[in-house]
């Protein structure tokens, strides 16, 4: 289903029409939720703290997570001492909880524990944003910033700042909402954020009058899964033959990733936050096993022999991270948006 809804979304210049009175459903329910929040009927919760918000308006992996980690990194250097928040997709239970580098994947979600093992800075999960950004604040009253992973659409919690990221190769797909398209919300929505960062370059403005920034993402080096190791560089597989596992949204760029770093790679595509067992890695002709970072975090406790996971690292424009640091603190003490 999710490879059908990537083509259909992405491949083709118009969606279906027997999909469009669904989406026009959408629409509406998008709309009706937004004004019931403007006008007061939905309350939206105010934190103590600035919040910065960084999402995407369609489904599937954009790279808010490298973003946010990368400014998390960039705000510590500025002064500020951020904690992180999310949803924690991929969890089996969405209480809110925190998450700590040596959780189990299936209980954190993949993206939070990846965040955890990262970041350096205290992570909460939960389905509820503004309860899990009170836990944390609670728990750590050091923290003075909070960034929430993914959360545009989460109206329930108020923000100082946002950033809408998007794929710069994919773009917006087909321009439709959902089930029609990949859209969460219209791309007008992009007109009303602070910052546009695109995963890659976007070939012009997407919403103009909005400040629109490149994000590159780079591979750090190849890590042992099982830790038996030191790590390697990120060309030590150019040449050779490996079996490629990916179970993110959008598993094309890094196999993509892989034949710019000269590996002959076999990919194995998965949906985005799959569950993997130790039966489903095993592949023939025996070869190294290569996947990304976040699916390698959910793999570490049942690694086979010569598994690698490939951690990236975001390059973001200083101009990008001092719009960010001069937009918080302007608003610090000032009025925050729904």
């Amino acid at each position: 289903m999710e490879r059908w809804l990537a083509r259909l979304w992405y491949e083709r210049k118009s969606p279906p029409a027997w999909l469009l009175p669904l989406s026009l459903l959408f629409a509406a329910a998008v709309a009706l939720r937004r004004r019931l929040y403007a006008s007061g009927w939905c309350r939206s919760q105010r934190l103590p703290v600035p919040v910065l918000v960084v999402g995407n308006i369609t489904v599937g992996g954009t790279g808010k997570t490298p973003l946010t980690l990368a400014l998390v990194r960039a705000l510590r250097h500025s002064g500020w001492r951020p904690g992180i928040i999310c949803r924690g997709y991929g969890a089996e239970n969405r209480a809110v909880r925190p998450v700590n580098p040596d959780d189990d994947p299936g209980a954190a979600g993949d993206e939070a524990l990846l965040m955890a093992v990262r970041s350096g800075v205290p992570v909460w999960a939960g389905r509820d944003r503004s309860a899990a950004g009170r836990d944390l604040l609670q728990a750590h009253p050091e923290v003075n910033l909070l960034v929430s992973d993914d959360g545009l659409q989460h109206l329930a919690l108020m923000r100082t700042m946002e950033i809408a990221v998007v794929d710069g190769e994919r773009l917006l797909g087909n321009g439709a909402l959902l089930p029609a398209g990949p859209l969460r919300e219209p791309r007008s929505r992009l007109g009303s954020v602070d910052a546009l960062v695109t995963n890659g370059p976007a070939g012009g403005p997407l919403a103009p009058g909005v400040p629109q920034f490149v994000l590159t993402l780079k591979p750090v080096g190849w890590v042992p899964l099982d830790g038996s190791g030191p790590p390697r560089e990120a060309t030590h597989f150019s040449g050779r033959q490996a079996h490629a596992v990916a179970g993110i949204g959008h598993p094309q760029r890094f196999f993509r990733l892989l034949a710019s770093l000269g590996v002959r790679a076999i990919p194995h595509a998965f949906p985005d936050h799959h569950p993997f067992r130790p039966g489903e890695l095993r592949f023939e002709p025996a070869a190294p096993l290569l996947m990304t970072e976040k699916d390698g975090i959910k793999c570490r406790k049942f690694a086979l022999p010569d598994s690698w996971m490939l951690p990236v690292e975001a390059d973001l424009d200083p101009a990008l991270v001092a719009l960010v640091d001069r937009t918080l603190r302007r608003r610090e003490h000032g009025p925050t948006t729904a």
